[in-house]
């Protein structure tokens, strides 16, 4: 019985947890992923195909950058391009998905502009001459003129942020009057993609064109351009999509008016916005006002003309004539290449141009807000009575129910999508069905004998054997999910190891590595350590997970201590063999860091994280500045009290803008040798001099010391620093910390 409910409990989980994702309550990424593979493949199966003639896309492709030069063109060469389209070629309506968002300056008007204020000034006939010249040389007015009165349509974009990260939003150009005035979905809860800048165009060429519309797409969490929002809010109002704003103005203009489901009970207190009235067109969107692109076909599915025919007048008549036009690139160069789910590599004007074609057919499928509600009963039902019936059935039943299940979620979706024209999710339901029936039918193999199997496979790599023991008598205790844990991290290597290498043939150096890297994994492990990894001839490791250990930073100093024993009493062996001597550098830090599984689906290690991780990394780098063994934190001082700390710095490690005391252990306290604790004491009377700038006494204290111990680096560390200090002294305010630019 008690089983049975743990069973009946695990699917219940599993439903909810789904339920939560279809309500917005939980993220799971997976099941996102998986239901854009079935929309993508969806859509690739269901694609009508074929040349659609009624929209041109007129390209800026490569043959057009080499004939008419590199891109911006001068904006006399676009305003010809429009008098081409509209007076030789017929164009019924031109959108353009470029923004021209800068002053054209190609002329050289400004440069003369400027001689006649300066070099030429009062020259005769100059001035006369520029005047004449000037409306052949105003490029921008040339563009604006040419726009005035045509159906034309310019492009222009939102943004988020600025240029660089923590700038000021960009407002570049001037904006098109909002399609729907601020305060109209006041108190609706939609949810509207809000912007908080744009580069639209120049107000000249705004004021001369019909219209304008964004060209903003939403790329999913993949990067696929699947939706384009038709309305998208800006400062309260709400802007139209290019593709809506060429329909408009191919339908007269009418205006864009929101749709609601009807007052029926179904639908009563049901805000959503389902679909957008204009003209005689119903578009539907989403949740976020969003249109689903129905493309047609891959790339291609549109007639493309290059640029640079129209403007000679080589293109056809017969493929431009009374067509919508869209101007846009396929240049690689020109960035406006999108993923999207019939293709990878996909030119950003071919979107709209699907959009329009979808508004012109009535082909855009909807996915209306009230999409979430349905899926979260349809879960729930489904659910539940899987759990229920799974429990109760034999495998063959169970495996048949499964199966029906399966067969009557793609079915339907199947026809909704092709006759309701409607998106459902359906890989949250195939998902769940599969996971409880493997729930149901593994659960058996996951109650036997799982405690040690579950916690060898998962932590035997990691600690010593012994440790493994421990947890497998309470292996429900402990998983390799990421937490956040207060912790002691161990950062070892070997100095000069570059030139050791170099001294070595490769067979030679792995003997090497393994006498030296095998002790010391054993002192570790006899401390209660975890290997985090070996990189290289360097150690990772850290104390406090995956076993709780409350003395974890004493057990981390103890070990890093015996680490320096157990390799001085190695030096000989490697002598004998010929080999150099090595020596460690040893950083501890203790603090709150990250620790679980962690890296990507195709390999994962369990492994720490965090900024106190990092510092360890940094503290065991700075070893060799100060000749010391080991180098601790001021956080693993007063967390491992029972040790004596010869404090040798204050410092600001690379990455870090908060200085920390550093400190050497040299030992437990009542086990350290006198012979060191009397400089302990004389250090740091040095110290305190040295930090009040008090040189000549700090200098007096230095000198004695150097010359008891002139193998110890520190003390001619803080000479030099004084004599550097004396020729340049610090600047006041000097708060005696030593910053380090390097890692």
């Amino acid at each position: 019985m008690r089983n049975q409910l743990a069973r009946l409990l695990l699917g219940l989980g599993l439903v909810a947890a789904f339920m939560a994702h279809a309500a917005g309550w939980l993220r799971l990424p997976l099941i996102e992923r998986l239901e854009a593979i079935a929309y993508d493949t969806r859509l690739r199966l269901t694609m009508p195909g074929g040349l659609d003639p009624r929209i041109v896309i007129v390209d800026i492709d490569e043959r057009s950058l080499q004939a008419e030069g590199r891109w911006p063109w001068p904006r006399d060469r676009v305003a010809k391009l429009v008098d081409e389209l509209f007076d030789r070629y017929q164009a019924s309506v031109v959108g353009f998905d470029i923004v021209f968002a800068e002053p054209d300056d190609s002329s050289g008007l400004g440069r003369l502009e400027a001689l006649a204020q300066a070099e030429l000034r009062g020259v005769p006939g100059f001035e006369s001459l520029l005047r004449e010249l000037r409306p052949r040389l105003e490029h921008d007015r040339q563009l604006a003129a040419r726009l005035e009165g045509r159906p034309v349509v310019l492009g222009y974009y939102f943004s988020a942020q600025g240029s660089s990260a923590g700038d000021k939003p960009l407002r570049i150009g001037a904006l098109p009057a909002p399609v729907i005035a601020p305060g109209t979905f006041a108190g609706r809860g939609i949810r509207f993609t809000r912007w908080e800048g744009y580069g639209a165009n120049l107000p000249a060429l705004q004021q001369a064109a019909k219209s304008a519309g964004h060209f903003n797409q939403l790329a999913d969490a993949d990067g696929v351009a699947r939706r384009v929002p038709m309305l998208a809010e800006y400062s309260g109002a709400y802007y139209e999509s290019l593709s809506l704003a060429m329909m408009r103005l191919l339908l007269g203009s009418p205006p864009v008016e929101p749709g609601y489901p009807s007052s029926s009970a179904l639908s009563r207190g049901y805000a959503g916005l389902e679909w957008l009235n204009v003209g005689p067109l119903r578009i539907p969107v989403d949740e976020q006002v969003s249109a689903y692109v129905p493309y047609r076909g891959g790339r291609g599915s549109f007639p493309y003309v290059s640029a640079t025919d129209v403007l000679s007048g080589k293109a056809d008549p017969a493929v431009l004539s009374r067509r919508i036009v869209l101007v846009g690139t396929s240049a690689p160069g020109l960035f406006d290449l999108r993923s999207t789910p019939v293709d990878p590599i996909y030119p950003g004007v071919e979107i709209h141009a699907n959009l329009i074609a979808g508004m012109l057919d009535g082909s855009i499928r909807q996915r209306p807000p009230y999409v979430m509600g349905a899926e979260f009963l349809l879960l729930a039902v489904l659910g539940i009575g899987l759990v229920a019936a799974l429990a109760r059935l034999s495998p063959l039943r169970s495996s048949l129910l499964a199966a029906g299940a399966l067969i009557l979620l793609v079915a339907l979706d199947a026809v909704v999508w092709r006759w309701g024209q409607l998106i459902l999710p359906i890989a949250s339901g195939v998902v769940l069905v599969l996971l409880l029936f493997a729930a149901n039918m593994a659960w058996g193999f996951f109650v036997e004998a799982r405690g040690k199997r579950q916690i060898t496979g998962l932590f035997g790599q990691y600690v010593p054997p012994e440790l493994v023991d421990e947890m497998a008598r309470h292996p429900d205790r402990f998983s390799m999910e990421g937490e956040s844990r207060e912790m002691t991290v161990l950062f070892s290597d070997v100095r000069g190891f570059t030139s050791i290498s170099e001294g070595l043939d490769p067979r030679e150096l792995s003997r090497l590595m393994n006498e030296f890297l095998s002790p010391l994994t054993r002192v570790i492990h006899g401390h209660r350590g975890t290997i985090d990894k070996y990189m290289g001839d360097a150690i990772m490791a850290f104390w406090g997970a995956p076993l709780d250990d409350p003395d974890h930073a004493a057990h981390a100093v103890e070990a890093a201590l015996e680490m320096q024993r157990t390799l001085s009493a190695r030096q000989a062996d490697f002598a004998a063999r010929g080999w150099p001597p090595i020596r460690i550098g040893v950083g501890l830090n203790t603090g709150r860091m990250s620790v679980g599984n962690m890296g990507s689906d195709i390999r994962v290690a369990y492994t720490v994280m965090g900024d106190a991780v990092n510092l360890a990394s940094r503290l065991e780098g700075i070893t060799k500045e100060y000749g010391a063994d080991i180098i601790v934190s001021e956080s693993v001082c007063q967390a491992a009290p029972g040790f004596v700390y010869m404090e040798l710095d204050r410092v600001r490690v690379k990455g870090k803008d908060t200085p920390v005391a550093i400190f050497e252990p040299l030992g437990r306290r009542g086990e350290v040798d006198r012979s060191l604790l009397d400089p302990l004491s004389l250090f740091q009377r040095a110290l305190e001099h040295f930090r009040s700038q008090n040189w000549d006494m700090a200098e007096v204290q230095l000198l004695n010391l150097h010359k008891r111990f002139p193998e110890r680096r520190l003390y001619s560390l803080y000479l030099e620093r004084i004599e550097a200090f004396r020729i340049a002294p610090p600047p006041p305010g000097w708060d005696g910390v030593c910053t380090f630019t390097t890692k």
